[in-house]
């Protein structure tokens, strides 16, 4: 009976062993599955590592690799990343929160004048090489961090504090990105810069209130030298133009006088040459012409007889039509 008994629970503990090894094979297979199916997003590329070394990229889509043998990094390269300085954004929207911690230690700033500036920008960039990205440089992200603030301060340091403040902005920003980029480039960082935006540039709280004033009165200064300017385009045009309207109109005066004596010296030399044709003729004519363009303003006219004598009472000498 012992016998028996020994033997059936040798049966069971048989058939549960290979029930149990099913069991075990059917997990691992599972367990391989799931670690050997990935998937990777639309903006993203697939670094895969085999035991430690660079194997391959993975385009976006359903991919395999080998489970346990094969790492995979997942590396956002059309997403745009950016950094902030001086200053960092709780809450990105319309109504953006910002926190109120104070971050002069990456803003405040010396200037080229010995002035002091507190600057504050973000960086935008992309992940240009994934390969580079991960494993040219020890922790890309804070290299690009440390590499943004030194260039920064060392291009506001070659600028005096109005440039910095106002005009100079936009040319700033402009070489901080250049230069980073050089930077970027010839440590391997994988990293391609989109573009440097100076947020806020501000002097420091305890000078803001003369630095406004001083800011107010150049304000003031380009309004007046505007205002004379404006002042200047109406009076001085206006001048030249009627300068050249007189030298105009004295042109054409004396154009206007040498055509007429020119006329009256060929009607001169018409009626002179007919004269000599017939003196007497012409001289009767040139007089008829004459009387005929006096007479009409003489105004009464009397004819007297050359014998007649005693007329003045017969003469209305008060009527003097």
């Amino acid at each position: 009976m012992a016998n028996e008994e020994l033997q059936s629970f040798l049966d069971t503990l048989k058939t549960n062993s290979k029930k149990l090894t099913r069991i075990i094979i059917i997990v691992v297979i599972v367990v391989v599955l799931l670690n050997s199916w990935f998937i990777i997003d639309p903006e993203e590329i697939g670094v895969i590592l085999r035991l430690g070394k660079y194997n391959r990229s993975v385009e976006p889509g359903f991919k395999m690799k080998l489970p346990y043998i094969e790492k995979l990094y997942k590396v956002p390269v059309e997403r745009q990343l950016k950094q902030e300085f001086g200053f960092r954004t709780i809450k990105a929207g319309i109504n953006s929160a910002y926190s109120s911690r104070s971050y002069n230690d990456e803003s405040l700033m010396l200037t080229g004048d010995l002035n002091v500036a507190i600057v504050e920008w973000i960086v935008q960039y992309r992940i240009g090489d994934p390969y580079k990205y991960l494993f040219k440089v020890r922790n890309s992200t804070k290299t690009l961090r440390d590499m943004t603030e030194a260039v920064m301060r060392e291009i506001v340091g070659d600028r005096t504090v109005n440039e910095v403040l106002t005009i100079g902005r936009q040319e700033i920003a402009s070489a901080v990105q250049e230069t980073l980029q050089k930077l970027c480039n010839q440590y391997q960082t994988g990293i391609k810069l989109e573009q440097v935006v100076l947020q806020n540039v501000t002097p420091p709280d305890r000078v803001k209130a003369s630095f406004n004033e001083v800011n107010e009165a150049q304000q003031d200064k380009e309004k007046l030298i505007n205002q004379a300017y404006s002042e200047y385009n109406k009076v001085v045009p206006r001048a030249i133009g009627e300068a050249k309207q007189m030298i105009q109109q004295a042109e054409g005066y004396a154009l206007n006088r040498v055509n007429r004596s020119q006329g009256d010296i060929a009607r001169f030399n018409a009626i002179y040459n007919e004269y000599r044709k017939a003196p007497e003729v012409t001289r009767q004519r040139i007089y008829l012409e004459t009387m005929n363009e006096i007479i009409p303003k003489a105004g009464m006219k009397y004819i007297i007889d050359d014998g007649t004598s005693g007329i003045l009472p017969l003469l209305n000498l008060d009527n003097k039509k």
